[in-house]
């Protein structure tokens, strides 16, 4: 008996582990059908395990913040376990079943982490950034239907404390459960109380908790395991859906990498309100007991972050880190003087990649940076590349079980595929398409609906790419983002190429600036690297000589210190479509009389400019001037 389980449980082991450090391991790993992998049911199931295997392996080294390094607190997986255990019966006690959300805002911290599976198991977990309005964080509690909160307390995030307090007071919530900083000191503050709701830190009420199982009924895999907010920079974002079995099944593709083993350390500094945080540092090395080092609750908001990273990374003997092309940047002009050779692998995504980020991160490290690309709606990640094999101007090759394609719309609306080397909109399909956005809720959970995004399921990205003969997926920029020249369509990706191709340019940016004539021109913003001095006029007439074609031109350059990024440092057009669009005017006003001010803002995903009248001003010819303008705008007159 004992020998066959044992040679079961290895059976299990093997066919979980394929070879897979190049592009060429694919093909053998896809002869295995995915349902014959052993993944197990759940992202509980996937804990459980991990604890079984591993129950004294460090888990998780969490840093109450990048000054205090050497003073973590940490959990091997049995204590992860208890702790989810615990605060899963807490929120099976207040009432949370297997189709209630839970809500959790607040920065990274020790108790985020098990709250956060304890949330995919009592329930459904909603993580909520707390930079986001009140008025969008109350809307996103009532589309996701939780009625418990898990935040931080005023030790830990005071305007966050300040945020669930207000969202308590309008009955908006049966319970709110306070977390504490890591390694929080004793007493506590004493919490108010609040009519009709049960409150209290989490670590306190989950105490005398059952920490042997769960209570409940465990989770299945195609139950609902998290609702993730998209986006979040304009409008209420929306609420995508994700399985269980999306979660664990892109967990394994990505802890299939066989360049990192089981003592490979993960480095963590993403917040948990960010698919890349749960999946790629939180589930994906529960498959092989990787420990994972956590960073205080700013991440890489963290400036005393830089100046201790490589002393960090020395200490814990970090393998592998996931960061932005932004955090590179700032990481190549770091000092090193410890040794930093147990960094193995540093994959960069959510914004295309500079060279000169590429090339000075690889000389100050001697470290391939690898990209990578996911979207929330696809659960995380889509495409990896491999160190050893570079491919210039890919974010990868798509990963295992996974199905990309190029397509364009064709007349009636159907998608037609296109062949390698033509660009198009990139679509996917496989285990790893999100369940559908959240629209609204009744007696037997929450409704689902694609919007429009998934069509015999495959999901269309709203990314343009192509496809090349390797299949290596090469991205162009948001199909939103084209810029429409006079009913010519024009890829930004082909302006921002062009101008990072500048060794000074660090980061690019095009986008459409408003034109009488055309409608739109484009113009470009770009960033450049620490030091450098370069006109605007020099940037303009070298991307001019490197773009495909005269009208792609941009007709103005603008250096910024930094280009504006979402919280989860992606780049936000969005902010310079805005800032063009008030150059425009500025331009066109230039020569009015009793115009006061000009302004641009994003209202609703929509650039909406206000031009600000003196009294006495010529407002009809003001208004003839806006209406050459495909533009929403409004006029305010002083008073």
């Amino acid at each position: 008996m004992t020998d066959n389980t044992t040679t079961l449980e290895t059976s299990t082991e093997d066919s979980l582990w394929p070879r897979y450090t190049s592009p060429e391991d694919l093909a053998a790993i896809e002869a295995v059908p995915l349902e014959a992998r052993g993944l197990p049911e759940s992202t509980y199931a996937l804990l459980v395990r991990a604890a079984a295997r591993w129950p004294e392996r460090t888990a998780v080294t969490v840093l109450p913040d990048a000054a205090r390094w050497r003073e973590p607190l940490q959990r091997n997986y049995s204590e992860l376990l208890v702790d989810v255990h615990k605060y899963a019966n807490l929120l099976h006690e207040l009432g949370v079943r297997r189709a209630d959300a839970v809500a959790l805002i607040a920065p990274n911290c020790a108790e985020l982490i098990p709250a956060t599976l304890a949330a995919q198991l009592a329930g459904i977990a909603a993580p909520i950034n707390g930079g986001l309005s009140h008025e969008h964080v109350a809307e996103l509690l009532r589309r996701s239907g939780a009625r418990v909160l898990i935040a931080a307390g005023p030790e830990l995030e005071p305007d966050t404390w300040a945020a669930a307090r207000e969202l308590a007071a309008r009955g908006l919530l049966d319970a709110l459960l306070v977390l504490r900083p890591t390694a929080a000191p004793e007493p506590p503050p004493t919490l108010p109380g609040i009519d009709g709701l049960r409150i209290g830190y989490l670590d306190t009420l989950a105490a005398e908790q059952d920490s042997i199982s769960f209570h409940g009924e465990p989770p299945k895999a195609s139950d609902l395991a998290a609702l993730f907010h998209t986006g979040g920079t304009t409008g209420v974002p929306k609420l995508a859906a994700h399985r269980h079995s999306g979660e664990v099944s892109n967990a394994w593709m990505i802890a299939a990498n066989s360049l990192l083993d089981e003592e490979s350390v993960v480095f963590a500094a993403l917040p948990l309100f960010h698919v890349n945080a749960l999946v790629v540092t939180l589930l994906a090395p529960l498959f092989r007991g990787q420990p994972v080092v956590w960073a205080g609750p700013l991440g890489y908001r963290d400036m005393t972050l830089y100046a201790e990273f490589w002393n960090i990374l020395a200490h814990y003997r970090i393998a592998a880190i996931s960061a932005v092309p932004t955090v590179y940047a700032v990481l190549a002009q770091c000092p090193i003087d410890t040794d930093i050779t147990s960094l193995r692998y540093a994959m960069v995504g959510a914004s295309p990649l500079p060279l000169a980020v590429r090339e000075n991160f690889q000389l100050h490290t001697g470290v391939t940076l690898v990209e990578g690309y996911g979207l929330t709606e696809a659960t995380c990640a889509t495409a990896r590349s491999f160190p050893d094999v570079p491919r210039p101007g890919a974010v990868g090759q798509r990963m295992p079980y996974q199905q990309v394609a190029v397509v364009r719309t064709a007349e009636d609306g159907v998608w037609e595929a296109l062949p390698a080397g033509e660009t198009g909109v990139l679509v996917i399909s496989g285990p790893t398409v999100f369940a559908g956005y959240v629209t609204g809720r009744d007696e037997h959970g929450h409704r689902l609906d694609g919007l429009g995004t998934v069509v015999d399921g495959w999901l269309s990205t709203g990314d343009l790419a192509h496809i090349d003969e390797e299949g290596f997926i090469h991205l162009h920029g948001r199909a939103k983002d084209l810029i429409i020249r006079g009913g010519h369509n024009i890829d930004p990706a082909s302006i921002e190429d062009a101008l990072l191709s500048h060794p000074r340019v660090s980061a690019a940016g095009a986008v459409g600036r408003p034109d009488v004539h055309a409608g739109e021109v484009p113009v470009a913003y770009v960033a450049l690297t620490a030091g450098a001095e370069v006109t605007e006029d020099e940037l303009v007439a070298w991307a001019a000589e490197r773009v495909h074609e005269r009208a792609a031109a941009p007709k103005t350059v603008t250096i910024l210190d930094a280009l504006p990024v979402t919280d989860v440092g992606k780049p936000y057009k969005l902010g310079l479509r805005a800032d063009a669009t008030r150059r425009e005017l500025l331009d066109a006003f230039a020569e009015t009389t009793g115009v006061a001010g000009i302004a641009a803002a994003v209202e609703d995903g929509t650039i909406v400019a206000t031009v600000v009248l003196n009294p006495d001003a010529d407002r009809p010819a003001v208004e003839a001037i806006l209406g050459r303008y495909a533009i929403d705008a409004r006029i305010d007159v002083r008073q």
